[in-house]
């Protein structure tokens, strides 16, 4: 790839980004560069393959020293880069057949809000408890750190509270509004999640927000720290409710599971498993699953019956705002806002989804009296 001049070459890349609305950039080499567009890769094919001199030296303008010596180690590293004015992007860089392979995740500088995601209105209450486990679940990219991020910029508002955050890397940067707030960088603040949070304890948090529970020692001081009257928010690589419980308790010896069961049984507060989903007419929204924790979900976890729990979801009151990914795609394929087929395939019970949908004639017919969808909300 030839750039126009070592002033604006990569970074009319990060520009076309930002107008075309796109997600991701990947400079992979022998590819031209690829952006992420509502899901869909899109080569940009006005530009020369990326060669590797030229992916090096990307790498090399936009890293500190330190991150460079880390990606000698390691050959892998995370980190954040930002551009004044125009966005903040999250990058990853690892090698591929010898070559550095970066791709760039577009952050926007504000902090979206809740009603802008269109995130559920329980999410507005969930933020503001005093204490508990709150976990925000679903796949890679799914916007799972946009939805925290959302709801840390609720209580921000609302409430008066000290806040800690660890992540990998930092990503929306949080202004103190309300709330006291730091924000830990893991590589260059901690070198741990575990680590960060033993000791972010002892620097008198309220609320605690993990980027990432991906392992034992993580996943049981965030307990802990939920027993011990904090507000504790993570995410996990999970699908649903259930495969939440089951992550969580296998990350433990056998020894040690009952106890945990019990210990998560008690501190347990919600599990909001999303996914994006690609709107009819363009743009993209999620869908969530929303596990709240009455007596009775802390029943069937204590008693490890999870596998009921979808069942006492779909059954809840309009006014706990329980239900499953199910019934939310079946609700979005009836009001015409994504297709069946884009449903079936996020779904993880499909021949469930399917008794909850109506026939295709049905279906069309509702779109039809229901009109145009709706904008796509701006999730990214």
């Amino acid at each position: 790839m030839v750039a126009k001049n070592k002033e604006n070459g990569y970074h009319e890349l990060f520009e076309l980004m930002v107008d075309k609305g796109a997600s991701d950039l990947h400079l992979w080499v022998p590819s031209p560069p690829v952006l992420r567009i509502d899901g869909v890769l899109t080569p940009l094919s006005e530009f020369a393959p990326a060669t590797p001199e030229y992916v090096e030296t990307v790498f090399d303008e936009i890293t500190t020293p330190e991150q460079k010596n880390t990606f000698l180690e390691e050959l892998e590293l995370d980190f954040a880069y930002s551009i004044p004015g125009l966005a903040r992007l999250r990058v990853n860089a690892l090698k591929q057949r010898g070559t550095i392979s970066l791709a760039f995740r577009l952050v926007p500088y504000e902090v979206p809000s809740i009603d802008e995601l269109g995130l559920p209105e329980i999410c507005k209450r969930l933020v503001l408890k005093p204490r508990g486990l709150i976990l925000v679940t679903g796949p890679t990219g799914c916007g799972k750190s946009t939805t925290l991020a959302a709801m840390i910029n609720h209580l921000n508002e609302n409430d008066s509270r000290t806040i800690i955050t660890i992540e990998d890397p930092i990503e929306y940067l949080h202004s103190n509004k309300k709330c006291l707030i730091a924000q830990r960088d893991l590589g260059d603040d901690t070198k741990s999640f575990a680590n960060a949070l033993v000791h972010a304890l002892r620097h008198d948090p309220d609320v605690l927000v993990v980027g990432e529970m991906r392992d034992m020692e993580t996943m049981s001081t965030a307990i802990t720290a939920a027993e011990t009257g904090h507000l504790v928010l993570g995410t996990l690589h999970t699908v649903d409710a259930v495969q939440s419980i089951n992550r969580i308790v296998d990350m433990f010896p056998h020894a040690e599971q009952q106890q945990i069961i019990t210990q998560l049984s008690q501190v347990i507060e919600a599990i909001l498993s999303q996914i994006l989903l690609p709107r009819i007419g363009g743009g993209r929204i999620a869908a969530f699953e929303v596990m709240i924790a009455n007596s009775v979900i802390r029943k069937l976890i204590r008693e490890q019956r999870v596998f009921e729990l979808p069942r006492n979801m779909e059954f809840s009151t309009e006014e706990e705002g329980m239900h499953t990914l199910g019934q939310e795609l079946a609700d979005l394929v009836r009001n015409g806002i994504v297709s069946r087929e884009d449903a079936m395939m996020k779904s993880s019970d499909p021949v469930k989804l399917n008794q909850l949908l109506p026939f295709e004639n049905e279906a069309q017919s509702l779109q039809t009296q229901n009109g145009a969808p709706a904008a796509a909300a701006p999730y990214c």
